[in-house]
């Protein structure tokens, strides 16, 4: 059984080692996450190559994601480096402060002070410590403290319900557009938006800066689930980001929000990424919890097209054996996923040919007892919409085009294979493709596999045909014609 759900790993000090890498692309990394909110640009250069040089050794693809920190609204810094607060305590947020002490500290975003009112709840470390604010005044927010504990330097400020008006993209995310432009980043994730106006803005960066990287949203702001259509429609992709988003809408409401919003994407032809520890325990720990495990399982049981790790791959002690066990998940909740597996149509009318094809084509693997269908692209277009299908049978995307073959890395049942550099006619191509799948054992002399393909060959948006083939029939009937 091939695994369909994609496993993004976030890079850092635990996997840039070659040794590292290698082993967590042997273990099933899809596509790796460059974090823009650690380290420098030469470093994150660094390691695209790394990545890019050793899934072409291991004889596979894999995506890239570079993810902009965004506007991530923090406190100063402390004389001592960290203080303890109890309930009931009085705390200043001042941004005047340069240093904190036990009775107030800096703030990294001063206009945070137009940002609450009195009677506004704040939540530091991502909820660990809540703040109630009694009274603004002047460039300081008075507060009492209403969940206490240990506060240290830099930790991050949400306003509970959302609210807090900081830009989505900040000087330094458009530094980093640049550089994910000129490392050729497949993906780009905007930290923060509210509107689609964020996501589109970002699209308008990286093509000024020449890349063509397909943009995802982080909704991780209470004010994007309001805008959660709007913010699709600008989009190629979302992620479900649910560390700021449950400080920010409460923890309870996060389970619903995240399958309401993988639903809502395959609805829309849009992918999604399932995001935050989801195996937390597995920074110090070689297994992960049965909570954990049931946690990735669901993910991939409301359809998700990819889950994510995020400290256990960067910063922890078993990134192998991370990914190790998300795919080992992922494989067996997928074994449930596709028992239940939909046949019925859509009930809306396709808007293109490309649609009209992909679902032709997805009705008939569901009929038929299809081996594999080989979609011949550009662009993955077809591949994309053809995985927003449930099927089991796999659907393998040729492609001569490396940036075509890098995206459908993260499309759920999607498998990269170059295919038809220099070929334009389509009878040699469909035997060739042919050849290609029994080659991979995808298929066996007498399966059936559908084919799809547009032509003219070589037309971006061209698939306008689908062939059910008898796999040997296309080489019988070639050898019969030359007798």
């Amino acid at each position: 059984m091939i695994r369909r759900t994609k496993i993004v790993a976030t890079l850092g000090p635990a996997s840039r080692d070659a040794k590292v890498l290698v082993r967590m692309i042997e273990a099933g990394v899809d596509v790796v996450r460059i974090n823009f909110s650690h380290g420098v640009r030469e470093e994150h250069i660094r390691s695209v190559e790394l990545t890019r040089a050793l899934a072409k050794e291991a004889g596979t693809t894999v995506g890239i994601l570079a993810d902009l920190q965004g506007p991530k609204i923090r406190i100063g810094k402390f004389e001592n480096n960290k203080i303890k607060l109890e309930v009931g305590d009085k705390f200043i947020l001042d941004a005047d402060c340069e240093l904190g002490n036990q009775e107030r500290v800096g703030l990294d975003y001063k206009e945070l002070l137009n940002d609450v009112e009195t009677g506004a709840t704040l939540m530091l470390d991502d909820g660990r410590i809540v703040l109630g604010v009694s009274l603004v005044r002047g460039k300081q927010i008075h507060c009492v403290v209403e969940q206490g504990g240990y506060l240290s330097n830099n930790k991050g400020i949400n306003r509970k319900g959302g609210g807090l008006g900081a830009p989505a993209l900040t000087s330094k995310d458009m530094e980093d557009i640049r550089t994910a432009a000129e490392f050729g980043a497949d993906y780009l994730a905007v930290s923060f938006p509210r509107s689609g106006n964020d996501i589109r803005q970002a699209r308008e960066l990286m093509q000024e800066a020449g890349g063509n990287s397909l943009l995802m949203a982080k909704i991780e702001r209470s004010e994007a689930i309001k805008a959660l259509d709007e913010i699709m429609e600008a989009s190629d992709a979302i992620m479900v980001a649910r560390g700021d988003l449950a400080v920010e809408v409460g923890d309870a409401a996060v389970p619903a929000l995240q399958k309401r919003m993988i639903r809502t994407a395959r609805i829309n032809n849009k992918l999604v990424v399932t995001a935050t520890q989801m195996m937390e325990s597995m920074i110090t720990n070689p297994i992960p919890t049965r909570a954990e495990v049931s946690d990735v399982a669901n993910a991939v049981l409301d359809g998700t097209d990819a889950v994510m790790l995020s400290a256990e791959s960067a910063a922890g002690n078993y990134p192998v054996e991370s990914v190790e066990a998300m795919a080992r998940v992922c494989l067996e909740a997928e074994k449930e996923y596709l028992v239940h597996t939909d046949r019925r149509m859509p009930s809306n009318h396709p808007s293109t040919i490309e649609e009209a094809i992909a679902r032709a084509t997805m009705y008939t693997a569901s009929g038929l007892q299809i081996s594999a269908i080989a979609a011949l692209t550009q662009s993955g277009d077809t591949a994309l919409l053809m995985s927003r299908r449930s099927s089991r049978v796999p659907i393998f995307a040729l492609s001569p085009h490396k940036g075509t073959r890098s995206k459908v890395t993260l499309f759920r049942g999607v498998y990269p294979v170059e295919f038809g550099k220099g070929l334009n006619d389509p009878e040699v191509i469909l035997g060739l493709a042919e050849d290609e799948l029994l080659r991979r054992g995808a298929v066996r002399n007498g399966d059936i596999m559908v084919m799809t393909i547009g032509e003219p060959v070589g037309k971006t948006g061209g698939t306008n045909t689908m062939k059910i083939i008898k796999v040997g029939d296309f080489k019988r009937r070639e050898h019969a014609g030359s007798s």
